[in-house]
Formats: structure tokens, C-alpha cells, sequence
């Protein structure tokens, strides 16, 4: 398990462990790993923070109207774009109303699932996409939860919002019908986080699982040649070492996907808990 740990990982531990592991005794909880008290997917969260607060900073003292940069272009492109798929188009078309109020919390685990799914697509000796680890998605989706529960609450209030979950019954009939809706809806709601979980951590871990598979076989390869005929090997050993290359594409295109997704349906469930009628 060690020789899997980045550098970074480490070094964190080493400035830091020793306070996280006290802490974590005196919180009676024991670290799966002792010599890593702070876990790495922990560290490459941190790290995709201070990147996302780092690039914001610098992209705020760079805003232009009469001259934007390419990192301001990109960001109104990530913001707004002519396909219809930036953060606030997305919000506008599912949200009816003051769609704009909630670009920040969207935005920002948009951006963050962005930053970590990409870090994946670096050597694993330097960094590692803290989405890989199921904790990280599972904390974005918890997030978004109690956000558009909160949205909801606050546009219609605690009693009429929990009535949308039976579909605001209005007579005797429908009353009857709420009865047998109510759990239902809970229950599909709840299973928002689920969803949101498996979708992101599940296509993470099988985009590195992949990448890790098929270069070992081609390795396996590469050596077998090597044992045959050292032509045959140097023509082998060209596969491990360009196919990468494709797979880095691959990553990235199921990276900038998956952080379209997490922004759709938080999106989609704002909608629906901020609407007049479910």
C-alpha cells in the first residue's frame, strides 16, 4: 500500500500527522492507516481547493471588459457558452426562478469535481483524483442535498415543502393518494445521494482501473517480446508507450462529462425543490 502513495501524500503526513492523529484519538476514531493519518484522497481534495481559490484570485485581478485573457474566456465559457451547457445556462433552464442565486454553490462543485477528476490524468506518482476515492464524491453529494433541501424549505416553508412530497394534496382523494406517494418520494429523494455518489466515484475508478489494466497487459507484452527477439520487443514496447497517450484523452473527456453531469442534476433538483408544484 505504500509505494502507491504520492509524495505529497506523505509529506503532508509528515508535517501534519502527528496533529491529525491526536486529534483523531481524542475523537475515539482510528485512522485505517496509521502511518497516514490524513488520508491521501483527503490531501488531493485539499490540493483541488487551494488550486480553484488560487485561480480565482488571479482570475478576479485579470477581469476585463475591453481586453479578457484566455483564463477569463475560459471561465465565461465555463459560466455561459453558445452550446447551452456552461453552469448558468444549465441553472437557467431548469430553475424557474432566480436561477442566478445559486450559480456560486453550483459553480463551485462544479468546478471542484472538474479539478479533481483532471488531476487523475497526471502521473499517479504525483497526484491522484481525489473523485477516485468514494469519500469525495459521497461529501459532494451530501452537500447538494441538504442545499437544494434548504432551497426548498426556504421558497415554500418546512410544512408546504414536505407537502410537495405528497403532491400537495387539495381534496379527500388526493389525500388518500399522498398517503401512498409520501414515502416514495422520500425514499427517491434521499436516493439522490446515492446516485450522485456511484455516478461520479463509479466512472472514476473504472477510467484509472482501465488505464491500469490494459497497460499492465501491454507491459506483459512488451516484456514476452523482449524474451523472444529484441526487435520484437522494441516493436511491443511502442504500445505501453504511446496507448497511454489515448487513454489521457479518455480520462479527461469522462472527466469534463462527469463534471457536466454533477451540474445537470443539482441543477434539475433545484429546479424541482425550488418549483411551485412537484
Amino acid at each position: 500500500m505504500a509505494e502507491n502513495v504520492t509524495w505529497l501524500a506523505r509529506f503532508v503526513n509528515h508535517l501534519f500527522g502527528h496533529s491529525a492523529a491526536a486529534l483523531l484519538a481524542a475523537l475515539h476514531v482510528q485512522p485505517s492507516n496509521p502511518e497516514l493519518p490524513i488520508p491521501e484522497h483527503v490531501v488531493m481534495a485539499i490540493v483541488v481547493v487551494i488550486l480553484g481559490t488560487i485561480l480565482a484570485v488571479v482570475l478576479r485581478s485579470r477581469l476585463s471588459v475591453e481586453k479578457p485573457g484566455a483564463m477569463q474566456q475560459v471561465a465565461e465559457m465555463l459560466l455561459t457558452n453558445p452550446m447551452g451547457f456552461g453552469i448558468k445556462d444549465l441553472l437557467e433552464e431548469n430553475v424557474p426562478h432566480g436561477a442566478s442565486q445559486f450559480i456560486p454553490f453550483v459553480g463551485a462543485i462544479s468546478v471542484f469535481v472538474l479539478l479533481g477528476n483532471l488531476m487523475g490524468a497526471l502521473p499517479s506518482s504525483l497526484l491522484k483524483a481525489p473523485t477516485g476515492n468514494v469519500t469525495a464524491p459521497l461529501a459532494c453529494a451530501s452537500l447538494t442535498f441538504l442545499y437544494f433541501n434548504w432551497q426548498g424549505v426556504r421558497r415554500h416553508g418546512l410544512g408546504h415543502y414536505l407537502l410537495t412530497f405528497a403532491g400537495s394534496p387539495k381534496d379527500v382523494g388526493s389525500c388518500i393518494l399522498a398517503i401512498l406517494l409520501f414515502p416514495v418520494e422520500l425514499v427517491s429523494t434521499t436516493a439522490r445521494v446515492l446516485s450522485l455518489t456511484v455516478r461520479l466515484w463509479a466512472n472514476m475508478f473504472a477510467s484509472d482501473l482501465i488505464y491500469l489494466i490494459f497497460l499492465g497487459l501491454l507491459a506483459g507484452g512488451a516484456s514476452f517480446g523482449w524474451s523472444k527477439s529484441p526487435i520484437l520487443g522494441v516493436v511491443l514496447a511502442l504500445f505501453p508507450a504511446t496507448i497511454p497517450v489515448a487513454f489521457i484523452g479518455l480520462h479527461i473527456f469522462v472527466s469534463v462529462i462527469q463534471a457536466y453531469v454533477f451540474t445537470v442534476l443539482p441543477a434539475v433538483y433545484l429546479g424541482l425543490a425550488t418549483a411551485e408544484e412537484h
